[in-house]
C-alpha cells in the first residue's frame, strides 16, 4: 500500500511539471525527454532482464507516454483522465466475483464520476488519443504486474524503458533546441525522475505483493490524490461533490483491499498449518 501512495503522488508531480514544458517543448519531445532520463537512471542503476514481456512492455511505455501527452495537448485534463481510468476500472470488474467486491467497484466507479468533470468537447484526433492512451494503460498494468511477478522485475522495467527510450528517440531531435536551455533541461530530467522511475519503481513493488485486479482497483486513488495535491500545493479547496468522490473512492479500495488482506491472512494460515502437519 504504501508503495502505491508514492507512485500516486509522484504520477501527478512529474505532470506538473510537464506543464511547465508544454510552452518550449513539443508534447512528442516532453515524452521523450521523460523517457531518455528514466531508461539513463535504469541504465546506471540496475542490471536489465529481457524476455518477451519486456519487449512488448517497452513498446506500450513508448505509445503510451506519447499519446496522453499528445492528448492533453488537445484535450482537458480531466477528460484524457476519465477515458484513461474506463479500462482500469474493467480490469478491476475481472476480480469483482463476490458481492463485497462488487460493491467495492461501484463505489469506486461512483467516486471516479464525482471527480472527474469528463466533458465531450475538443478535437477529434484528440479523443482517439486517449482512447489510445487509456488501452494502452490497461495494457501497462497487464505486462507490468506479469514482469512484477518474477524476480528481477526493476531490471525488467529497465530494460522496457530501454526499448521506450529507442522508439522515442525522434522526439528528441523535436526537444534538441530547447534542451540548450539548463533549466528546460533540468525540468525535463524532474519530468522523467517524478513520472516514469519514482511511480514506475514504487509500481513494481506494489505489483509483486498485490493482486492485478486490487492493483487496478487502487489506480482509481489517483483522482482523489489529485485533489488532496490540488488542496495542499495548488489550494484548491474541493467542492463538496469532489470530496464526496474522494470519500467513495477510498472507501471502495478498503473494502476491496481489507477483503484481500484477509484472503492472504487464511491461505498463509493454511500454508502454516500444512506445514506443521
Amino acid at each position: 500500500m504504501r508503495f502505491f501512495l508514492v507512485s500516486a503522488v509522484f504520477h501527478y508531480l512529474g505532470p506538473a511539471f510537464a506543464v511547465l514544458l508544454f510552452a518550449r517543448v513539443e508534447p512528442v519531445g516532453v515524452a521523450a525527454l521523460r523517457v531518455w532520463t528514466a531508461a539513463v537512471v535504469f541504465v546506471l542503476w540496475r542490471r536489465f532482464r529481457w524476455d518477451r514481456t519486456v519487449v512488448l512492455w517497452g513498446i506500450v511505455l513508448a505509445g503510451m507516454n506519447v499519446a496522453f501527452y499528445l492528448a492533453i495537448a488537445r484535450l482537458p485534463l480531466g477528460t484524457v483522465a476519465a477515458i484513461e481510468f474506463a479500462p482500469v476500472v474493467g480490469l478491476a470488474a475481472l476480480g469483482a466475483r463476490t458481492p463485497r467486491n462488487a460493491v467495492a467497484l461501484v463505489a469506486v466507479v461512483g467516486g471516479v464520476y464525482a471527480l472527474v468533470d469528463v466533458r465531450l468537447e475538443g478535437e477529434p484526433v484528440g479523443f482517439v488519443l486517449a482512447f489510445l492512451n487509456a488501452a494502452l494503460f490497461a495494457l501497462y498494468i497487464v505486462l507490468a504486474h506479469r514482469s512484477a511477478q518474477r524476480d528481477a522485475a526493476i531490471g525488467g522495467l529497465g530494460a522496457a524503458m530501454a526499448v521506450a527510450a529507442v522508439l522515442t528517440a525522434p522526439g528528441l531531435v523535436v526537444a534538441a533546441p530547447a534542451m540548450l536551455d539548463p533549466l528546460v533541461l533540468a525540468a525535463g530530467i524532474a519530468v522523467g525522475i517524478c513520472s516514469s522511475v519514482i511511480p514506475y519503481v514504487c509500481d513494481q513493488l506494489a505489483m509483486a505483493r498485490l493482486a492485478r485486479e486490487t492493483y487496478a482497483l487502487m489506480v482509481a486513488l489517483l483522482p482523489a490524490t489529485a485533489v488532496v495535491i490540488g488542496v495542499i500545493v495548488l489550494r484548491q479547496v474541493p467542492s463538496p461533490v469532489e470530496a464526496a468522490g474522494v470519500a467513495l473512492v477510498i472507501s471502495g479500495v478498503a473494502l476491496h483491499s481489507g477483503r484481500t488482506e484477509r484472503l492472504k491472512e487464511k491461505t498463509w494460515n493454511r500454508h502454516d498449518s500444512v506445514a506443521q502437519g
